[in-house]
């Protein structure tokens, strides 16, 4: 009988599976995986299996059938056989499953949705080969926390049986049985126990007493783990990062925001890193690869005093995407040097943080060419502290080194919300002058409305809004409103009729949007140079700050003709607040 015409074809049958069974073993070394089934004694160790259960006679899926409880090195991962002395066995499998008789059921293990041979490995590789796609098997289900899935490899084992080790320790299933803090790289879950552990520690201290463990645990993923998920769900996060997960974002998040704070000095809110993560992070289409590397071209090509900045209210669009609260300013950047200059613009920036209830962010700049003055930095530290605490404003000072200073201003102020600066070498009325003036460059540059102080500091009691019905003008007709409604400010709106802008119907734009929002403000059109008439206004009018919007034409053609905004910034005693 075995050596019938049938048999003979089961040898054949089974050299070619052997042949197939080496090549598929050396393309898997070639690409650093393993052709192997999955061992069934390490997922079990592993994934802390438990609680068998019977499940009976079952019709299994052939591919969902991954490892083996002994014999895992016998067959590949599609069950092609790797020994020549099973040659014969093979054979008489073969055959025996075209007669009539056919094959018993194999014996299988259950682990979520994979399945582990206990006997059958011959039956098994021989339906494969046969074209078979689905096997009677006796099934017993084994129990764990970490389920598997027929895509399961060798080399998630390891990660599945750190994720199994951690819900051991944790107990976090039994807690809150619908948690899933599944990683996709190693190493993950020793971190999450280190967020855990600290968690714990500062829960003690507020609370004094001792924190029991699953306590912490519960109040960790309530109160730390589920927010930042809620922010990556809220802000669809996960799309720019496929093959991660949630819990593979979270760690992400919280270490680029410690990162963060080391690196600036201060602390950074998880809503900021989310918003950068979105927006710098999450561009992985190839049309916004191209856009980013298009910009990074242009900057090296086109000098800094050119460049257009930001769009006009993309601050705002961002702000209100990051924060869930209704504070505008509430970070406040304050470039401080230790000059006498530089004290009435902390002050300015402590009467807009009073009215906010915000906080300060001071900021030392030192040159990187220079010997660091500790006895300086901490006598402008102490300054700069004592003064916040006697205006009863949250303040820190960090220190950065580096140059030019404008870039280190630049980059830090993407993490506040509006920055104080002191107006330091205005730009000239040359364009020449204009081309080579930092501070123009950076309120061209920073991405956050400004507040330039060139004397002493106002309290911005009383406003003068000089509105032209621009892009950036209506940012600052925002924040005017904004300033009646939570300041208790008032607002005077000045619209001068200068080449071409016609001026009355500009100002119906204006009161429409503060009847809407039930602001009132006084009016004012005036038809002359743009500059003058805006001082002159302001003197007449008692205003304690100058609100309007920033640079709108092209850099280009405001460095040939000039602006007004730099008209302002050499002539103007009052604070100026330039909007984006």
């Amino acid at each position: 009988m075995e050596h019938g015409s049938e048999y003979y074809q089961a040898i054949n049958d089974f050299q070619e599976a052997r042949r197939a069974a080496d090549l598929q073993r050396i393309l898997a070394r070639l690409r650093g995986k393993s052709a192997d089934l999955i061992p069934y004694e390490e997922v079990r160790r592993r994934l802390h299996a438990r609680n068998l259960a019977e499940r009976g006679v079952q019709d299994v899926p052939l591919d969902a059938i991954i490892g083996s409880v002994g014999r895992y090195s016998d067959f590949t991962r599609t069950f092609l056989p790797t020994r020549d002395s099973d040659r014969d066995r093979w054979a008489r499998v073969h055959w025996a499953a075209q007669t009539t008789a056919g094959l018993p059921p194999v014996e299988l293990y259950k682990v979520g949705d994979a399945y582990f041979v206990k006997d059958g490995h011959h039956r098994i590789s021989v339906a494969r080969q046969m074209g078979a796609k689905h096997i009677e098997a006796y099934v017993t289900e084994v129990q764990t926390d970490v389920p598997l899935t027929p895509e399961t490899t060798i080399e998630d084992i390891v990660l599945k049986g750190e994720y199994a080790d951690f819900l051991a320790k944790t107990r976090l299933k039994q807690l809150r049985p619908e948690a899933d803090l599944t990683l996709t790289v190693a190493g993950g879950y020793d971190k999450l126990l280190e967020h855990i552990d600290v968690h714990r520690y500062f829960m003690g201290l507020e609370q004094q007493r001792e924190i029991p463990y699953e306590e912490a645990v519960a109040h960790w993923y309530d109160t730390v783990y589920l927010p930042v998920v809620q922010a990556i769900r809220e802000r669809g996060l996960l799309r720019y990062f496929p093959g991660r997960t949630e819990a593979d974002l979270y760690l992400w998040l919280m270490e680029h925001r410690a990162e963060l704070s080391r690196r600036l000095g201060w602390e950074v809110g998880l809503d900021e890193v989310v918003e950068h993560l979105a927006q710098h992070e999450g561009a992985q289409g190839w049309w916004q690869r191209l856009q980013r590397s298009g910009r990074r071209l242009l900057e090296r090509l086109v000098p800094d005093a050119l460049e257009s900045g930001p769009a006009a209210g993309q601050w705002r669009r961002n702000w209100i995407e990051a924060h869930g609260y209704p504070v505008l300013f509430y970070e406040i950047l304050v470039p401080i040097s230790g000059q006498e200059e530089d004290w009435p613009v902390l002050d300015e920036a402590i009467a807009i943080a009073r009215l906010e209830k915000g906080t300060l962010r001071g900021l030392y700049v030192h040159s990187a060419a220079e010997t660091v003055d500790e006895a300086k930095v901490a006598s402008v530290r102490e300054r700069f502290l004592r003064r916040c605490e006697e205006a009863g404003v949250r303040g820190e000072l960090a220190v950065a080194v580096g140059d030019p200073p404008h870039q280190i201003i630049y980059e830090r102020s993407r993490w506040c919300d509006l920055v104080a600066l002191r107006l330091n070498h205005p730009p000239g009325e040359g364009p020449l002058q204009r081309l080579a003036s930092p501070f123009r460059t950076l309120l061209r540059r920073v991405p956050r409305p400004v507040v330039v102080v060139p004397g002493e500091a106002r309290e911005p009691r009383r406003l003068l809004l000089a509105y032209d019905g621009s892009p950036k003008a209506r940012e600052a007709l925002y924040v005017a409103a904004y300033a009646v409604g939570s300041w208790g400010a008032e607002v005077v709106v000045l619209t001068v009729e200068e080449g071409g802008v016609r001026a009355a119907k500009v100002q119906r734009e204006a009161r429409r949007y503060f009847r809407k929002r039930h602001v009132r403000a006084d009016f004012v059109v005036a038809e002359g140079e743009a500059a003058s008439l805006i001082l002159e206004t302001a003197r007449a009018r008692q205003c304690d700050l100058i609100a309007m919007g920033g640079y709108g034409a092209p850099a280009l053609v405001e460095v040939v003709v000039g602006s007004t905004v730099d008209a302002l910034l050499r002539r103007s005693r009052l604070p100026l607040l330039i909007c984006r």
